[in-house]
Order: C-alpha cells, then sequence, then structure tokens
C-alpha cells in the first residue's frame, strides 16, 4: 500500500472514533439530563414527604399489603411510583427511603414484572391483546414474585 493511502485510512479511523466518541458523550448527557429530571424531583418530594405525617399514614394503610411480600408500608410509594411513572421515578424513591438489600431486591424483582403500566398497557392494546388479562397477569406476577421472594430470601 502506498503512504497516502495508509495515511488516508488512518485518518478515516480517527476520524470515525472522535465522531463516535462526541455521540457517544452528546447522548449520554442527553440521557443524564433525561434521567435527572426524572430521578432528582422524586428523590426530593418523597424526602419531604417523609418529613410529614403524610408517610405515617400511608405507611399505615398499606402495611398489612406490604408485609406479605417482606415490604415497609412506605414502600408502598416505590412500588406505585414504578407502576404508574416508570422505573427510573422508582429509583429516585427508592434511593430517599432506608431500606435492606432484601427488600430492595423483591421491589426490584416486581417491578421487572409490573412497570409503567399506563404506557405499556397502551402498547399492549395496539398490537391487539386483552388489556385486562395482561394487566392482571403483570399485577399478579408481581405480588407472586414478591411473596415467594419474603419467603425465600
Amino acid at each position: 500500500m502506498k503512504k497516502e493511502t495508509i495515511d488516508n485510512v488512518n485518518n478515516s479511523l480517527i476520524n470515525k472514533c472522535i465522531n463516535s466518541l462526541s455521540n457517544g458523550l452528546k447522548s449520554g448527557i442527553k440521557t443524564t439530563w433525561m434521567l435527572t429530571k426524572i430521578i432528582i424531583p422524586v428523590y426530593i418530594f418523597v424526602t419531604i414527604l417523609k418529613q410529614t405525617p403524610a408517610i405515617e399514614w400511608i405507611s399505615y394503610l398499606f402495611s398489612p399489603i406490604m408485609n406479605l411480600v417482606g415490604l415497609p408500608g412506605e414502600a408502598a410509594i416505590i412500588i406505585v411510583l414504578g407502576n404508574v411513572v416508570n422505573l427510573y421515578a422508582a429509583i429516585g424513591a427508592v434511593a430517599s427511603i432506608t431500606l435492606s438489600v432484601k427488600e430492595i431486591t423483591i421491589i426490584a424483582v416486581m417491578l421487572s414484572f409490573s412497570h409503567s403500566l399506563f404506557v405499556e398497557t397502551a402498547v399492549a392494546k395496539n398490537t391487539g391483546v386483552n388489556v385486562l388479562i395482561v394487566l392482571i397477569l403483570r399485577l399478579s406476577l408481581a405480588f407472586i414474585s414478591g411473596i415467594i421472594l419474603n419467603i425465600v430470601l
């Protein structure tokens, strides 16, 4: 190969690497900003909520159900945020509540079955499946997996 051809190939590879790194950095910053806009406000909201009697009321109200899956009553906030908003909102809430490794594992598995219910139910509806069956199945699997993990872990 001629030296000019080798130099052209090297320059092309360097340009591709620089473009790839630049695009990756832009994409990473964009994703970080998107996640920050969700996680930080939820973290602040739940942290403020913990300073009010509302968290005790929520905890008391949901304790019987949450105890079945080995979670404290206030974990209901995390489950609701994960199901109604998205997993990132649940992560923001998890960060603001003190939980054990077992409890975080249970929440993670439960939300892997039933997260972003509104969005994913709309997607399921467009595929032609019965939305009610999908909702019942996802919520049942989440609850059953929570019960099983509470026993096993």
